[in-house]
């Protein structure tokens, strides 16, 4: 059951800030303290009766017509690619949580959480908080030498989860002093996740050439970045991002690679997926001269290929290879965080990365707002080596907030739902082996697995007419073919089941499909 949780800004973001705030509006607007100071400690409810319920509600209505279509045919101005991707009927009228009105005026069901970076749903009600900051006048711009009070405690706070404790422990005070290896300590606040990986390649890359005048300790030697293979042994089985480099990392501007490589710039190996001794093999054979493994980027869960999720003895036996040869570590969760109780999927397998990247789900589609969370060990790039000038907004840091707020007070129900949906994908897909192979994944992101693209693709385009929106993955060659979703954290056993009944039906229709041509 989802628990409300009940804040006003003064209950988050603590008595002495909100004092200093409200005297400063004052003195802005000439408006009464008292009546500022009031407005910042009205409680707001997270999930109140009336939203919880419309959301059961609203599962009962989709695909069904609510309101007339609304017909304009408006192009706008994309590019070829985006033209030719565009489907203009599911585009937004309105949201409420796990759900959306397209602009044909039918119901849909935020399968994937709006490209995971809704996990609260649309029109959260906590985010009325936000509009209280507005009120309250607290700027949303500010740069990176005034970080503002809001930014700063988010940072705290994010390397306390990050590090299990809770923010107010004394030990947080340790870790943020902390520059060893495996100890996230610092954080610099990204707007997006491939700006936050780049980030982290940065400071890998700093490690063999100079940025800034100081010596550096693998001078000379040709930097090698480790990444997830694809199942043929290629690149395309990970993604960490559309920066250049991060490009080149899964198989993409191959003659820049293939030039870079051969100049000595920086190699690009692929590791097979779960393969412990491979592993360990990959590190020897490129920890030699003229070689030096510049650090490994993974995934937990290859949401771009196939959901294929990496298993915890495979990656524990990683990082102990990596720690052995002075290797940094880049946990990419810009699309798993704030999915998990806990926050992170990496304090689930036990995990001591160098880098996490975190990002789309704990802005909760309000704002853009990625961080690159960082160990002390690595700290080796200027202000300027890592800026975004609109990286350190307030009123972004303040929906991360109340994202963490939501998730650590509902970690029960966050559980039992992604454990209830994932084991019905399972048995689901178990009673129609005609046309399904199994499931990947985890939890809300758990991809439904077919034997072939063609049925993949056939199920997803029946479940979107159905206004139910998950996606094929069917463009990468020798990636599975599955179904993926990503269900917002708000989804309720009910609402759960009535989606798998959903599944189930068109299954059937597949499966009757495919006998009928025989």
């Amino acid at each position: 059951m989802i628990r409300n949780v009940q804040h006003s800004l003064a209950s988050l973001l603590g008595e002495a800030y909100i004092d200093a705030v409200c005297r400063a509006r004052a003195a802005l607007t000439g408006r009464s303290y008292e009546e500022l100071s009031a407005l910042a400690h009205e409680p707001v409810d997270f999930y109140p009766e009336a939203f919880a319920a419309r959301q059961e509600e609203l599962m009962a209505l989709v695909g069904t017509q609510v309101t007339p279509a609304f017909p304009d045919e408006l192009d706008g101005a994309p590019t070829g690619s985006y033209r030719a991707a565009q489907h203009s009927a599911a585009a937004p009228l309105g949201g409420l949580g796990a759900f959306r009105v397209g602009e044909d005026g039918k119901v849909y069901f935020a399968g994937k959480s709006e490209h995971y970076h809704i996990p609260l749903g649309h029109d959260f009600p906590g985010y009325g908080l936000i509009e209280r900051a507005k009120a309250l006048g607290i700027p949303n711009a500010t740069h990176n030498n005034t970080r503002g009070y809001i930014t700063r405690l988010l940072e705290r706070r994010l390397i306390a989860a990050a590090n299990g404790l809770d923010p107010d422990d004394p030990a947080v005070d340790q870790v943020l002093a902390a520059r060893e290896p495996g100890v996230l300590s610092c954080v610099i606040n990204l707007e997006t996740g491939s700006l936050a990986v780049e980030a982290a390649l940065k400071m890998m890359l700093s490690r063999f050439y100079e940025i800034d005048g100081k010596a550096v300790p693998y001078a000379g030697r040709i930097p090698v970045f480790l990444v997830i293979a694809d199942n043929a042994g290629g690149l395309t089985g990970n993604y960490h991002g559309t920066t250049v480099v991060a490009q080149t990392l899964r198989g993409l501007w191959p003659d820049f690679t293939e030039k870079a490589e051969g100049a000595g710039l920086y190699k690009v190996v692929s590791v097979p997926i779960n393969d412990e001794a491979a592993f360990r093999e990959a590190i020897r054979t490129w920890n030699q001269a003229p070689y030096k493994t510049a650090g490994f980027c993974h995934e937990i869960i290859l949401m771009n290929y196939g959901g294929i999720r990496l298993t915890p003895e495979y990656l524990r036996a990683a990082y102990q290879a990596c720690r052995d040869s002075d290797t940094p570590v880049l946990c990419d969760e810009i699309q798993s965080c704030a999915w998990y109780d806990g926050l992170f999927l990496f304090r689930k397998y036990g995990l001591t990365p160098d880098f996490v990247s975190a990002g789309k789900g704990f802005g909760g589609g309000c704002y853009p707002a990625s961080r690159i969370l960082a160990s002390g060990a690595f700290d080796s790039l200027t202000q300027f080596g890592a800026l975004v000038t609109n990286g350190q907004e307030e009123l972004a840091s303040l929906a991360y907030l109340i994202t963490m707020a939501f998730i650590q007070a509902n970690g029960e129900h966050i559980e039992a739902v992604g454990r209830t949906f994932h084991q019905g994908a399972a048995e689901l897909t178990a009673r129609h082996p005609a046309v399904c192979a199994g499931v990947e994944g985890d939890a809300h992101m758990t991809a439904l697995r077919f034997l072939s693209v063609e049925d993949a693709a056939a199920f997803c385009a029946a479940m979107n007419r159905r206004c139910v929106d998950i996606s094929a993955q069917t463009y990468k060659p020798n990636c599975p073919p599955v179904a993926l979703t990503k269900l917002p954290l708000i989804a309720t056993e009910t609402m759960v089941g009535r989606l798998l009944a959903l599944f189930d039906e068109e299954l059937t229709a597949l499966e009757g499909a495919k006998e009928a041509k025989v």
